[in-house]
């Protein structure tokens, strides 16, 4: 459950919310009605998203179910500090793509008084830790874990399965290269792929 910051205007700091979870679990989503609330709110909204993420739409952050609010793509999390300037609130998605310096940049946004909403994948396809997630699950005020459904048991899936041959670490895709399974059914999918190794 996510509950809101109260606010006590003798005190200016942010605070940092990380949305985290597999792909297909609706962490994009979730981080488009966070933005759009705040922008009903009239509040001062800057999203960002990482310049190599163009699946749906080259500026646009985009949900798989085409909700989408716009956004501007940097190669760098560096950039986002240099273009949030006079915001209330900013938003980044896919964070996981982004370098380790992601942490620092929220990190300092927050103590300028401003609500950092971060979302991204917490693993990657090996279910590893993926890149700079664990450092901003860790730092974050408030972290919600969403679930996708295991599209081979029903059961809530928090694996993000890549059903084609590459070991490249990052690679877009969508249906047609991930499906997100649940525990057992992930180590399952897995077993045949070690032994090959061997």
């Amino acid at each position: 459950m996510f509950l809101e910051n109260t606010v006590n205007q003798n005190e200016q700091f942010g605070w940092i919310e990380v949305i985290a979870g597999s792909m297909f679990s609706g962490k994009t989503e979730e981080l488009i009605r966070r933005l759009k609330r705040a922008k009903f709110a009239k509040q001062k909204i800057e999203i960002f998203k990482p310049a190599i993420d163009t699946r749906y739409d080259e500026d646009n952050v985009v949900s798989h179910d085409d909700n989408e609010i716009r956004s501007t793509p940097v190669p760098a999390a560096e950039n986002i500090r240099l273009l949030t300037a006079d915001v209330e609130v900013v938003g980044i998605d896919e964070a996981q793509f982004f370098d380790d310096e992601i942490v620092a940049v929220c990190n300092e946004l927050a103590n300028r008084g401003i609500r950092v909403i971060v979302a991204g994948l917490d693993m990657d396809f090996q279910g590893n830790p993926f890149g700079p997630m664990p450092a901003l699950m860790a730092t974050a005020e408030y972290v919600t874990k969403v679930h996708a459904v295991c599209t081979r048991t029903g059961n809530l899936a928090h694996y993000s399965h890549r059903t084609i041959a590459s070991k490249d670490l990052v690679v877009l895709g969508e249906t047609d290269s991930y499906e997100p399974l649940s525990r057992a059914a992930y180590y399952k999918a897995m077993r045949p792929e070690k032994m090959h190794q061997k």
